[in-house]
């Protein structure tokens, strides 16, 4: 392989990728893969030296940046150590993970049940709430996504649910979003009433007695970046504890850095029972999630038999690289970074360019989390037509920056580690494609 020239190297990864890899989301036929042989903080490349910018995070999971060496070296450390060992044993990377994780949430979370990504954190967080509580129906938004396994899969809202609904127990509520607002809403207060009014109704209309859990992504991502409104989530945690009802907040995507804090729920007066989280806590450089368990729901089970498990879960290899993540951003001040750029660079460029280009409906988000919706028309708000999108993301790639996509936004999502420099370069990129579109 060292003698193969680059060229061939990407023609090869490509090929086999095409005979052999069934992608995920897609139809397979016409799929033409980037081939990535490298990558450095925040940029990506070819083996033939193509170099992207990468603000697509891959999936808003690479927070602290790719290849960062404090994390690469532990992982190499505890492969030459242990690389893998069963979780009824006790191991010391796995503990040190579940302490510094634990130390991010609420006071009254200590304990951390790992598990190899965020649908099944999200899957194992809705079989707490179900055992402690007695009930089975779980409420969750519509414009969402939660994973694709079983109830993760029922508890999304987004069209990826339509044919995977096995599970049982699911109801949906619509959440705010004020620049498509569900409730003839024409404020942030408004919509922050009348959203938490609608809930009140289906609470209520469900016998809250059946309900075990609120399921919430803090910050909706995939949906699109819609932060809550002012009270929204501390509106939530109210009807929650009216109603005896579990709050679990999904931080698969906003956590760890994204937002610019730890976890994106600490902006809004709010804390859960329950927490998921995955991506962000190590980058992904080694598969994990989790649930972060409040005290009293943990204890459910100091008699009971938790009936939940996976032979990989809290492996050494990614409760390493977690540990190295969490220091390595709180030592080189990442997080902060990510709150600064949100604040000083990113936000106040995006704006600017949806300012100068009509097709930018609004702009949204905080940290290094933000969304441009694209329309055909500011006036109208009509989506901006998918075949446009696909242009707009075939340009951006080919001026070397890798986007974020979905239906007709623009999700802005660059590492934690991003610099002033490199936003300026991708704001520049961005510019010029919406000017070509246009």
């Amino acid at each position: 392989m060292s003698d193969t020239p680059a060229e061939d190297l990407d023609v090869l990864t490509h090929d086999l990728d095409r005979a052999h890899v069934f992608h995920s989301w897609s139809a397979q036929g016409n799929l033409n893969p980037l081939t990535i042989a490298g990558g450095s903080g925040s940029t990506v490349w070819d083996y033939a030296g193509h170099r992207w910018l990468d603000f697509s995070s891959q999936l808003v999971n690479v927070n602290i940046g790719h290849q960062h060496p404090a994390v690469v070296n532990a992982i190499k450390e505890q492969v030459d150590q242990l690389a893998t060992i069963a979780p009824a044993t006790g191991n010391l990377a796995r503990g040190r993970a579940a302490e510094k994780i634990a130390a991010l949430a609420p006071a009254r979370h200590n304990k951390v049940f790992f598990t190899n990504g965020g649908a099944d954190a999200i899957e194992n967080a809705i079989r707490l709430a179900r055992i402690h509580t007695g009930r089975d129906k779980v409420l969750s938004r519509y414009r969402s996504y939660h994973g694709n396994t079983g109830a993760a899969i029922n508890a999304t809202g987004d069209w990826r649910r339509a044919k995977n609904e096995y599970a049982r127990g699911h109801v949906h509520f619509f959440g705010p979003y004020l620049y498509r607002s569900e409730f003839w809403a024409d404020s942030a207060e408004q919509e922050t009433e009348r959203a938490l009014h609608h809930l009140r109704r289906v609470i209520l209309s469900e016998t809250p007695s059946t309900i075990a859990a609120i399921l919430l992504e803090s910050i909706p991502g995939t949906a699109g970046i819609l932060v809550p409104p002012p009270g929204y989530l501390a509106g939530v945690r109210a009807l929650a504890d009216e109603f005896d009802i579990l709050l679990i907040l999904d931080e698969v995507m906003a956590g760890f850095g994204r937002t610019g804090r730890w976890f994106a729920f600490q902006g809004h007066d709010v804390e859960p029972d329950l927490i998921t989280f995955a991506k962000g806590v190590n980058s992904g450089y080694v598969p994990m999630g989790g649930v972060i368990i409040a005290d009293e729901i943990a204890a459910t089970f100091d008699e009971m038999v938790f009936p939940g498990g996976l032979t990989y879960s809290g492996h050494p290899l990614a409760a390493a690289a977690a540990v190295a993540s969490i220091d390595a951003m709180t030592s080189e001040g990442i997080v902060e970074n990510a709150r600064r750029i949100g604040a000083d660079v990113l936000g106040p460029a995006l704006r600017e360019l949806g300012e100068k280009h009509d097709v930018i409906g609004e702009v949204r988000g905080e940290g290094v989390f933000w969304a441009l919706e694209l329309v055909e028309d500011r006036s109208t708000r009509e989506p901006l037509s998918a075949p446009k999108v696909g242009a707009l993301k075939a340009t951006l790639t080919e001026r070397g920056l890798l986007p974020f996509v979905a239906e007709n936004r623009i999700h802005v999502v660059p590492p934690c580690v991003v610099t002033d420099d490199e936003v300026a370069a991708a704001i520049e990129i961005y510019d010029g494609a919406f000017r070509d579109l246009s």
